[in-house]
């Protein structure tokens, strides 16, 4: 592995001499909406910021969005190469599942039937547009759970003209199948877009059989899906822009680590609201309402049971724009959720001052204050200051607090429920720069951060605040476009962690427990437009060993889990003048043998092909 990791490395070396190239989805001149709830370039805002283009999410027609999100810098969602519809965490910067964000459009989406956090499985790639992603505390303006970062993942909307036909068919390895059909235009001023998805799969045995008859049976997992919005105009400055989404998923899964059983699941998520948009000279006003439903149901040895809930939010926020160089941004959203027999709701007020322009120097402050109706109040900031020096460096640093609400499940759940938890609260501070060189043709990011939470909610024999966290890593990631047809693109990321407890003794023991998530990880992509028609890419990702545990133990007994290293290569050809692609995507080339959790298979060497329309 090391020799294979060598050769790779030095050929991207001596690549990366020959020549340079044009800016990335790191580029100071990208404009984005997540990093302030405004439209700016990546230049005014001294947060970290990751850009999923369009043309990358089209380029991934055979990966879902667990497997997208995954091979970012900084990202790992365990999972995501396991089987198909197995679970999937994220972790952002090692922080835990439910630490980060999800939005769509804008819009916080989460489980209040259980964890919070949302279930990647329900989102199909075939509506996805593009993806910002902003790392770093972020609860001034997101509120809970904005510990680690969040995730805008920005759907589809319509076209320029009455009616465009789209969609994508393609079949692969495990029986599996896509298709998806959409149709999106613009009519009288009213833009919209439609799209249904499918996706089916015999897929694997979800845990490892290590048996000799190798007798465990296949967990398949079906996803169907469908998508609609609009934006419409109501006066020339006043739009509305409603949405709905519904999401079905059912699968199999097993009985724990090396152990078969036929369980099943069954999921959905409804999703429905509007936004109002109002324009004015100076600046922007915004008015929005989503609720969301969540069912999941499960069956298993112990008998069918399920969690519901649901969770409405309703937010208002406006920028003004003072002079050229002063701006305020201000807002307030009350959010109620339900679960069962049990809710609890929350309302926030949050303001950010944003100095800009001066002589290079930019500043976003800010503050939010948040009112539960169970554990009473809390008060999150942020600090943001950046220089920039000629548009081609950027200095940059964040120093701010977050905090995630204790979940319905864990405040009046079925399961050492605790009604006097406190949220968790985090302090970050991170720093870095970033440079474009040699003409725009390269680009680098170099950032170190540093986490502490304190109350952190662990389960004893019930839950309790009682654990904090200390994390800190550093990313790098550079890219070089060679010239029109040739791009690079590496990371490199190093995360370290431990937690402080209270023994039985009363001692304080301190030790690592980033379960599942590698200390170092290592990607490139190397893309190639070889003629107007051809585009083939090539990638890698190796992660360092990782540690878990071996729940069929009592007490659970710590495990390693071995490094592996995943070689894809994607390809695609254009006919019919760009408006009918056909596309091969090849994933883990080398077969490499891991797991992702203990006792859990891993997909070896597997592809999807198919054709991608656009009329």
């Amino acid at each position: 592995m090391k020799k294979k990791l060598i050769v790779v490395a030095a050929g991207f070396f001596i690549s990366s001499q020959l020549c340079a190239q044009d800016s990335t989805s790191k580029s100071l001149s990208e404009v984005i909406v997540t990093a302030s709830k405004v439209q700016q370039k990546l230049l005014e805002t001294g947060k970290v910021i990751t850009v999923i283009s369009k043309q990358t999410i089209e380029r991934s027609a055979g990966k879902d969005l667990a497997q997208l999100l995954t091979e970012q810098a900084g990202i790992v969602i365990n999972g995501a190469t396991s089987n198909t519809g197995k679970d999937k965490s994220f972790y952002l910067r090692g922080a835990g599942n439910g630490y980060t964000v999800i939005l769509m459009d804008g819009v916080p989406v989460n489980d209040p039937s259980f964890s919070g956090a949302f279930d990647l499985r329900m989102l199909p790639l075939d509506q996805v547009e593009r993806i910002e992603i902003v790392k770093g505390a972020q609860s001034t303006l997101y509120g809970s759970d904005a510990v680690a970062g969040v995730v805008n993942i920005i759907t589809k909307k319509g076209a320029d003209k009455a009616l465009r036909l789209y969609g994508n068919a393609s079949a692969g390895s495990y029986n599996s199948y896509k298709f998806a059909a959409g149709v999106r235009g613009t009519v009288e001023k009213i833009n919209y877009n439609l799209v249904y998805s499918h996706f089916e799969s015999k897929g694997i045995s979800e845990a490892a059989d290590t048996t000799k008859a190798k007798s465990f049976d296949k967990d398949g997992f079906l996803n169907n899906a469908i998508s609609f919005t609009a934006d419409a105009p109501i006066v020339k400055q006043l739009r509305i822009l409603p949405f709905f989404r519904y999401s079905y998923i059912q699968g199999g899964y097993d009985g724990g680590a090396f152990t078969d059983a036929p369980d099943t699941y069954n999921s959905s998520l409804t999703s429905a609201g509007s936004a109002l948009e109002f324009k004015y000279k100076k600046g922007l006003a915004k008015a929005l309402f989503t609720y969301d439903k969540m069912e999941r149901n499960y069956t298993s040895a112990w008998g069918p049971y399920g969690y519901n809930g649901n969770n409405k939010i309703v937010e208002l926020f406006a920028h003004y724009q003072l002079n050229d160089h002063v701006k305020v941004l201000a807002g307030t959203d009350y959010r109620f959720q339900q679960n069962l027999d049990s809710n609890v709701n929350f309302s926030s007020v949050y303001a950010t001052l944003f100095l800009q322009k001066l002589n290079g120097f930019f500043l976003e402050a800010g503050g939010r204050y948040n009112k539960h109706s169970k554990y009473g109040n809390n008060f999150t900031y942020s600090i943001n200051p950046s220089y920039v020096l000629n548009e081609h460096l950027k200095f940059f640093a964040n120093i701010a607090t977050a905090f995630k609400a204790p979940g319905i499940s864990q405040l009046y759940g079925m399961f050492g429920a605790n009604p006097q938890l406190k949220p968790e609260q985090s302090f970050t501070w991170e720093a870095g720069i970033q440079t474009t060189l040699l003409s725009n043709k390269a680009d680098i990011r170099v950032v170190y951060f540093n986490r502490k939470m304190k109350d952190v909610i662990i389960y004893t024999t019930k839950y309790i605040n009682l654990d904090e966290q200390n994390d800190h890593g550093i990313e790098i990631e550079p890219s070089i476009q060679f010239n029109s047809k040739l791009q690079l693109k590496m990371y490199y990321s190093f995360v370290d962690g431990n937690v402080t407890t209270k023994s039985p003794a009363g001692k304080d023991t301190t030790y690592f427990n980033l379960l599942r998530r590698p200390k170092h990880s290592v990607g490139a992509t190397i893309s190639y437009q070889a003629t107007k028609k051809l585009f083939v890419s090539t990638g890698f990702n190796n992660y360092s060993k990782r540690s878990d545990k071996d729940f069929n133990a009592w007490p659970a007994k710590a495990v390693t889990l071995d490094n592996y290293f995943l070689w894809n290569l994607y390809a695609e050809y254009k006919l019919a003048g760009n408006k009918l692609s056909i596309f091969a995507d090849a994933k883990n080339l080398l077969n490499s043998k891991y797991q992702e959790v203990y006792g859990y298979s891993a997909t070896g060497f597997n592809f999807m092909a198919g054709v991608r329309l656009s009329l």
